[in-house]
């Protein structure tokens, strides 16, 4: 008989760097989240995009903020930190454990919306497919009036 490994609830935030623009933080966003993924089980990732800083950090004012809940053995989130801190495109971090309750509601929220964004999708799409191809109105020269200057 397997003996069954515990799978840890957490939570994963941090804030990736926008100097080079908004799109430089999206392979730091990939990477981090195929790492987790394949470390564990991925619950949700929900990125926040890019936020104001209310006190500079490293003279910025400004990050990409995500957002990654996950299921790992107790001793990734330790090295996750670590990567997380070595990462010089990584402004800041933190993971905490959090209750599998709270993991639950996240993922159902995450499915909640996976469902709505495919509903929302499919309705625009059999709206499209039902509504008749429209022909472009042509706009008809409008008659001119004749001046008393015209007439003569």
């Amino acid at each position: 008989m397997e003996k069954e490994i515990k799978m840890n609830a957490y939570e994963c935030m941090f804030i990736a760097d926008i100097s080079a623009g908004v799109d430089a933080a999206a392979p730091t966003v990939q990477k981090f989240v195929n790492l987790i993924d394949t470390n564990g089980e991925i619950v949700d990732v929900a990125e926040w995009g890019k936020r104001r800083f209310e006190y500079p950090i490293n003279d910025k004012n400004e990050g990409y903020y995500t957002v990654v809940t996950f299921k790992a053995q107790s001793d990734f989130p330790t090295e996750l930190e670590r990567l997380l801190n070595i990462d010089e495109s990584v402004m800041r971090s933190m993971v905490v454990k959090i209750d599998d309750a709270v993991a639950e509601r996240v993922a159902r929220r995450a499915a909640d919306r996976a469902a709505a964004a495919a509903a929302a999708e499919a309705e625009a799409k059999a709206a499209a497919e039902a509504a008749p191809a429209e022909e472009p109105a042509v706009e008809e020269a409008a008659p001119v009036a004749e001046t008393a200057a015209d007439a003569e």
